[in-house]
């Protein structure tokens, strides 16, 4: 009897807390160690008289990335979207401004706690909820219910001492000028041509480097869910938090997983690795480049279906990906692509729309150089025979002024030149339009209490980035020559 008695107030006690949004619980919660709280080797435990010393978290709702980004992707219920985490993973969902290193030393010096809810039925009154709070390990395995605390009094920090590293306001004002979208859980960049989007050797600045400068007020950096390459441009997504980007790394992945089971769905004739008749499908993430290539493509549309495979160069160092005729082994990928020819140009150049239906690393350059015979204007890895015969086009002297004026930007990068006028064209790649569910919609959805999430219905938002002043420049060099 006393054990069921304490099931019901533990079950009371969790209803009763449920409601209230996650914000409600972390507002007080901050980004950097404070060490009056972390130093004192967890002697405050107690409950009854340091209640003011802890903040509760909203009670234990698992929420599965995986079975959340199958059910926004196929529009259905989310009845699968719950499965267990561990307790550090909880505190950084439901903390996502707290910077990861400071959630691990929270948890090594064992000031992370658990709810122990007892019934106390020797009381006059009648039963009594007696907490007590005991210590949680990170890897530790929380179930429906369980609530956390955590030390309230961690000193906040400056995201403006934090961005004092990156030099001067004029970067700042330069990266977040890049901005296209940003609501509570995702952000939406136009990156620009040149910049890295990860760090690496001898990289000094890349866009998951830089992301601390566009958030104000938190400590936790935007994350990346995709990448472009170093010379692409265009629509880039990064996730808010933790769950958000997890949800839209999943999101990604199931489109590439779908494209590759139902590629059957979508041949009706195959020649030379192109379908020539495409199946019109709804997706939940649409991705749309324009390119600009050398040549024309025979067909005026299609999709390219070739496995794509790494290989080493001769110099043993280097390595690029090719089209694979096999698809036996582990490294070789299945790689989708739809096409779309805009506009063939006298000069022997075509701008084409490219979607991917998966997501492999330089699928477009390598689909567009080795099945269409069309490498992409400035790839010098995939194309680089093709332009070792490249001649610079005339400027037109009906070309704005504007657009031939070349300047230096922060991070080393440069505005201007890069068009087909050039010596040395830029790589004329951009991720022009990307079409995402509302994630922030869909959290909310996963976040209630409704136990039957339906995300039929869920609105799919656009995002559009301009073209680059160098593929701008191309368009109107060979739209004026041309006439």
């Amino acid at each position: 009897m006393a054990t069921r008695t304490a099931v019901l107030l533990f079950r009371r006690r969790a209803a009763a807390a449920a409601p209230k949004p996650l914000q409600q619980y972390v507002a007080g919660l901050s980004t950097a160690a404070g060490r009056d709280v972390l130093d004192d080797g967890g002697r405050s435990g107690g409950w009854e008289g340091n209640r003011k010393q802890w903040v509760e978290l909203p009670p234990f709702a698992p929420l599965d990335a995986n079975a959340a980004a199958q059910a926004i992707s196929r529009g259905g219920g989310g009845e699968g979207a719950c499965s267990n985490a561990t307790a550090i993973r909880w505190v950084r969902r439901c903390c996502p401004h707290m910077p990861a290193s400071l959630v691990q030393k929270l948890f090594r010096l064992r000031k992370v706690k658990r709810n122990l809810l007892t019934a106390d039925t020797s009381s006059t009154d009648g039963i009594t909820e007696q907490l007590r709070l005991r210590r949680v390990s990170a890897k530790d395995e929380l179930v429906p219910g369980d609530i956390l605390f955590l030390p309230v009094n961690i000193q906040e920090s400056s995201v403006a001492e934090k961005t004092k590293k990156f030099g001067s306001k004029n970067e700042i004002d330069f990266i977040r000028s890049l901005e296209i979208y940003k609501d509570r859980n995702i952000m939406v960049l136009n990156k620009p041509p040149g910049m890295p989007v990860q760090g690496g050797v001898g990289i000094k600045n890349s866009i998951d480097m830089l992301s601390l400068m566009f958030e104000d007020g938190s400590s936790e950096a935007p994350r990346l869910v995709h990448r472009l390459d170093r010379d692409c441009s265009g629509v880039l997504v990064l996730g808010r938090n933790q769950l958000s980007t997890s949800i839209m790394h999943a999101i990604f992945r199931e489109k590439t997983a779908d494209a590759v089971a139902n590629q059957g769905s979508y041949l009706h004739m195959y020649v030379d690795n192109i379908v020539h008749y495409v199946k019109g499908t709804q997706q939940v993430l649409q991705r749309k480049y324009v390119a600009l290539v050398m040549g024309r493509p025979r067909h005026p549309k299609g999709l390219l279906s070739a496995p794509l495979a790494k290989v080493v160069l001769p110099d043993g160092k280097s390595e690029r990906l090719t089209v694979c005729a096999g698809s036996n082994t582990t490294s070789v990928q299945d790689a989708l692509t739809e096409f779309r020819v805009i506009e063939s140009c006298p000069q022997g150049y075509t701008w084409l729309e490219l979607f991917p239906r998966t997501g492999r690393k330089h699928q477009l350059r390598v689909h567009c150089a080795e099945v269409l015979g069309t490498p992409i204007v400035g790839d010098y890895k995939y194309g680089r025979q093709a332009h070792q015969n490249w001649s610079p086009l005339p400027m037109p002297q009906a070309i704005d002024e504007e657009m031939l004026k070349k300047r230096k930007l922060p991070f080393g990068l440069a505005l201007g030149g890069g068009s087909v006028a050039e010596e040395q064209p830029q790589l004329h790649l951009h991720c022009k339009q990307m079409v995402l569910p509302d994630i922030s919609e869909a959290m909310q959805r996963l976040q209630s209490s409704d136990a039957d999430h339906d995300f039929s219905d869920l609105e799919k938002l656009s995002f559009v980035a301009p073209l680059p002043l160098h593929m701008r420049l191309s368009w109107e060099i060979l739209k004026s020559v041309g006439k």
